[in-house]
């Protein structure tokens, strides 16, 4: 099994460097930490009053990872989950938030395993996710990583200033996927004929 740290450097490594993509809802990101994360934690990094672009820009690698590691799954408690869901989670957790936990949590009440879909992990959603794991220890993390998946294509649906995220320019798989799908094992991986299809309404 992955060390968390291990975990951290795979998603700065998945999230990239520097950008400032003002179709972004977090706005300028470096290494996968937003400006707004940034100023929450007061993270004025080039001590001149105030946390801007600038420190943003200057934030180095290994401080994302600390970040990542005590704000995105220690404090949300990911580690109170069953490991073999952890990583997808906490990936996910630093890529949207909340949405991480509450697609968790929708998915185990449909399992069976009803929980409150409030995007914090207490003991009625580490409970429920041990108790289906152990039900479906084979199924459970793709599963999560395919409602993951469609979660993303259904906020391109709502949202066409994030389909760039979801298809690439040439129609290919964009980013969002690909990430989700890194958590799936390749047999549930959508075809690109699939991918297009799913797309299809965006044109």
């Amino acid at each position: 099994m992955l060390t968390v740290h291990k975990i951290a450097e795979d998603i700065v490594a998945r999230e990239g460097g520097f950008v400032n993509d003002p179709d972004d809802p977090g706005g300028a990101t470096n290494h996968g930490v937003t400006i707004h994360t940034m100023r929450n934690l007061g993270l004025d990094i080039d001590r001149d009053g105030d946390v801007d672009v600038a420190d943003v820009r200057a934030l180095p690698r290994g401080k994302a990872v600390e970040i990542f590691i005590d704000h995105y799954f220690r404090r949300v408690r990911v580690d109170a989950l069953p490991e073999p869901l952890q990583a997808s989670v906490f990936d996910m957790q630093v890529n949207s938030g909340t949405n991480a936990v509450r697609i968790l949590q929708r998915l185990l009440t449909q399992m069976g395993y009803a929980c409150a879909a409030d995007g914090a992990i207490g003991p009625q959603t580490a409970t429920a996710a041990r108790r289906a794991i152990a039900e479906a220890p084979d199924h459970l993390v793709d599963a999560y990583g395919i409602a993951r998946r469609n979660w993303y294509y259904a906020l391109a649906d709502r949202r066409p200033s994030s389909r760039k995220y979801a298809r690439r320019r040439d129609g290919g798989k964009g980013g969002w996927i690909t990430r989700a799908e890194e958590f799936i094992s390749p047999r549930y991986h959508l075809s690109d004929a699939d991918h297009r299809r799913r797309c299809a309404a965006w044109d």
